[in-house]
């Protein structure tokens, strides 16, 4: 009885086929990952319902029909008989181990979801998993099936679980399994006797009368399930159903010799009298099913026909782009030809004039058609970088997707403000982007892109910053900043220090330390610090305690001290107005500062910790701050009670922003993604679809810092490496890890609990500096 197909226990179980599993793959190609799921909500067959016979037999307004009730006991008697056959007890043969199609197909089941987690498909259920040989006892089994229905719930469709819940004040589900253990026990194994093949046919006629009987509540069932243990039935069965109560009468027996055998069971009159009928019954049945398999088929097909159909389009779409693109861009190649073409021409005609020469040159007819021949060589042999072809498929969707914008936009009426008229009124006309325009307007900022993207092959470390303290287990560095003109840079962090270093000096001495030329100790870790962008000297800092200062780090002394905040602050910004300073906090609150008063002119109160606050650089009055409710929140401070724009796209807490110009947003998350957020397009109160999410970074529970500069941004990585990002494409264009290094030793060892704690970019320049949770230092470019 090891393998129960091969015994018969069990058909598959395919009564209940399933729209599509999750794990099947459909479509292959871009259009394929995003529209795949889409099969699923398209394709509902008429499906094929499988319940438990325990909720088949107390579900409401059960009336009798003797045919039905009839064949679902043959079966199950088959089920039985076919298990004695082999000389094995089944024990569980109650509702609760039996599962029912809508075609009142019965199968005896091992888990309430009848499948096999390993098998990945329909499984095969094995009586014997649930039964004993004849000199067990049943206790272990019945409890093992007992609490496999306690989780038949779980595994039934929403439209079955809202019955069963609304079904619960009347059947509860725990008491009735309990309770059903005791109603399928027979009375010599309740006395502590050996299980018999007599105890499952007492057991049939436990089920022979629930089949018969159906009851209204809770209370009721209880009650006629007790009388049953002393054969007492309903006055009202046995004037319905005689014959049935009989025969259930006869199967109780407390007797086990007295109650028939299986066999005897299957040869009754009961069941072989309406044998034809049930016959006839179980044809019809067949029939059915085949109906319903050829109408899921149907409907399966016309839907992936559907679905293939919109893919092809979706691909002759893309080739369109194509074919066009490449005309476009062949045409634009030609003319920048031509125009080097002329310009070289005239260089040589002045040379050829100034010396006196006359040196033939070629015809621009030559050349193009040389040029033409070279472009065809060149395509049978295109040297491709490997970094682009590493990148291809998301270089690919980057393509695709500016390119599908690109044609939304196409025929969209543009307005254009004319020239105001004598009487001081303007007049608009209303313009139509042409489809040319459309189609070469995509290529510029894409070109740029690309060319970005791909400039720079590597990051280099320029400079290590060597300090004295590396021993101490409190180097973290939360905050790093350069001065307006990038002559200094500064440090802050769980030491309690903030510490300014001169940039030249760093990179031109060779020293074994480097030390800084202003140290100024605080009382409490610092969380963040910003220069202020007009007034060199000034330096603003927060700490873990909600205090936030503003330094002259000439005097090496505070000129302002603010102590609003009720908890640790985050962040703190500088506006363009350099009196203005905003601050977030754990508390939920952003505050803003006149650093001239050195008491708060407005306040912003959120529901959550703010992590990170940013003014845009030019003037202005708005401010954006992220918070731990995983949102982003734009401000115009005219109005501080109201939020201009919510950004909503992340899964957890916003740790960073910062603006790349005026409109674009960037933002930084603990969900290991950043977004780029497009506030031009912040036409109603919330902002749900960013232009690029950019992933590669790992980013799940620090701050690891982040930093823009003319597109390019610079982000940690709890990988401990500084990651690089261009906003025209959502994968990283470098990459640099920082080394672990042992202080005793001196040997690089591998520590995955170090990472990235902060980067900043030098102003227009291809150099940042980037620190990790050590304290390493480490000044990088872009070469």
């Amino acid at each position: 009885m090891d393998n129960s197909s091969e015994n018969g226990w069990q058909r598959p179980s395919n009564r209940n086929p399933r729209s599509i599993p999750a794990t099947t793959t459909i479509f292959s190609g871009e259009f394929d990952r995003n529209h795949a799921t889409k099969l699923e909500k398209d394709f509902d067959p008429l499906e094929v319902k499988d319940v438990s016979l325990r909720q088949w037999l107390d579900s409401e307004n059960r009336t009798v029909d003797p045919l039905e009730c009839l064949h679902i006991f043959m079966q199950i008697v088959k089920i039985v008989s076919l298990a004695h056959s082999e000389g094995i007890i089944v024990h569980t043969v109650r509702p609760s181990c039996f599962v029912m199609s809508s075609f009142n197909d019965v199968s005896f089941i091992e888990s309430v979801s009848g499948s096999d987690s390993d098998s990945g498909s329909d499984c095969f259920v094995d009586v014997t998993s649930c039964s004993q040989k004849s000199n067990s006892k049943p206790e272990n089994a019945l409890e093992t099936c007992n609490s496999q229905l306690e989780n038949t719930w779980s595994g039934l469709d929403s439209d079955q679980v809202k019955e069963t819940e609304e079904q619960k004040h009347r059947f509860p589900m725990k008491p009735i399994l309990e309770m059903e253990t005791k109603w399928y026990t027979s009375p010599e194994e309740a006395a502590g006797g050996p299980s018999s093949c007599a105890s499952d046919v007492y057991r049939l006629g436990v089920l022979l009368f629930e089949l018969y009987c159906p009851c209204s509540s809770s209370p009721e069932k209880n009650a006629t399930m007790s009388n049953l243990r002393h054969r007492v039935f309903p006055p009202q069965l046995h004037l319905k159903w005689p014959k049935e109560a009989f025969f259930s009468m006869r199967l109780l027996h407390p007797d086990p010799a007295s109650r028939p055998k299986i066999d005897e069971v299957l040869e009754s009159e009961l069941l072989k009298g309406p044998r034809q009928n049930l016959e006839e019954r179980e044809a019809v049945i067949e029939l059915e099913e085949k109906i319903v398999e050829q109408d899921m088929l149907l409907e399966f097909l016309l839907v992936l026909q559907k679905r293939r159909q919109e893919a092809a389009d979706f691909l002759k779409r893309d080739v369109s782009f194509l074919t066009s693109d490449l005309k476009e861009v062949t045409k634009l190649q030609t003319s920048i030809r031509k125009n080097r073409l002329h310009a070289t021409d005239l260089s040589q005609n002045n040379d050829s004039a100034s010396s006196g020469s006359r040196k033939r040159i070629r015809t621009l007819a030559q050349v193009h058609n040389a040029d033409e021949s070279d472009d065809q060589e060149n395509q049978e042999n295109v040297p491709v970088s490997s970094r682009l072809m590493k990148n291809f498929k998301k270089l690919e969707s980057a393509y695709f997707l500016t390119r599908h914008k690109t044609s939304k936009s196409i025929g969209k009426p543009l307005a254009r403000n004319r020239a105001v008229n004598g009487d001081g009124k303007g007049s608009v006309s209303l313009e139509t982007n042409s489809p040319s325009e459309g189609q070469i307007g995509w290529i510029n900022p894409f070109l740029e892109g690309l060319s970005k993207y791909m400039s720079f092959s590597k990051l280099k470390v320029k400079a290590d910053l060597k300090q004295g303290d590396l021993l101490n287990s409190s180097n973290l560095i939360c905050s790093l900043g350069f001065d307006r003109d990038g002559e200094f840079f500064a440090t802050a962090g769980v030491n309690k220090k903030i510490k300014v270093f001169e940039y030249d000096s760093i990179l031109n001495e060779n020293q074994d330390f480097h030390f800084p030329i202003v140290e100024i100790p605080t009382r409490s870790k610092l969380s963040s610090i910003c220069w202020n962008g007009y007034i060199k000297s000034q330096i603003a800092s927060s700490n873990f305690e909600g205090v936030v200062q503003v330094w002259d780090v000439t005097q090496n002394q505070v000129s302002a001290e603010m102590r609003e905040h009720e908890r640790r602050v985050w962040s703190v910004d500088f506006s363009a107005d350099p009196t203005l300073l905003a601050s977030g906090s754990d508390d939920g609150s952003v505050k803003l500062w006149n650093v001239n008063q050195g008491a708060s002119i407005g306040t912003i109160r959120t529901k959550a910790n703010v992590c990170c606050v940013q003014f845009p650089s030019d003037p202005g009055n708005f401010l954006a701050f992220g918070s731990a409710d995983h949102r982003v929140y734009y401000y115009d401070l005219r109005n501080l009670s109201i939020p201009l724009c919510t950004l909503v796209g992340h899964n957890k807490t916003v740790s960073y922003i910062k603006f790349l110009d005026s409109t674009t947003l960037v933002s930084s998350s603990t969900d290991n993604t950043m977004k780029l957020w497009d506030l031009s397009d912040c036409t109603s109160r919330v902002l749900d679809c960013p232009i690029q999410t950019l992933t590669g970074h790992v980013n799940v529970k620090n701050f690891v810092g982040l930093s823009v500069s003319e597109g390019y941004i610079a982000t940690g990585s709890e990988t401990n490496e500084v990651v690089i990002y261009h906003k025209a494409f959502p994968m990283p264009a470098l990459s640099y890890r920082f080394s672990t290094t042992d202080p005793i030793s001196g040997n690089e060892v591998d520590d995955t609990e170090q990472f990235i704690s902060s980067v900043c970019w030098r102003n227009q320049s291809n150099t940042l500096i980037a620190a990790n949770s050590m304290g390493n230092i480490k000044i990088l470019e872009m070469v």
